[in-house]
């Protein structure tokens, strides 16, 4: 079973930066990629970053240009730079992990940009 741990939200005026870990610990098979997702209240949880095993990434319309998604395969940690934040930016994010034979999300980290 995999554990995700999220970390690094917080309240942030607009413009400004924050930086999210998501740190996977237990029994983790070959992963094929790692993944930040977000929730705004009301609304349906969407992709924002995904980062495949070969390095390759993908981002959302929305944050391209700002957010940067990276990971340190040694210690099966995926990073999320949040740069130029804006109000729209705010909601709960988390972390997901895609293995050969399963998926595992962490529990969500709250980021609250204030206008």
């Amino acid at each position: 079973q995999v554990q995700l741990v999220e970390s690094g939200g917080g309240l942030v005026q607009a413009g400004g930066s924050l930086r999210l870990s998501c740190a996977a610990s237990g029994i983790i098979y070959r992963i094929n990629s790692m993944s930040w997702y977000r929730q705004a209240r009301g609304t349906q949880r969407e992709l924002v970053a995904v980062i495949a095993s070969d390095g390759s990434t993908n981002y959302a319309d929305s944050v391209k240009g700002r957010f940067t998604i990276s990971r340190d395969n040694a210690k099966n940690t995926v990073f999320l730079q949040m740069n130029s934040l804006k109000p729209e930016d705010t909601g709960v994010y988390y972390c997901k992990l895609v293995s050969v034979y399963n998926y595992s999300w962490g529990q969500g980290t709250q980021v609250t940009v204030s206008s």
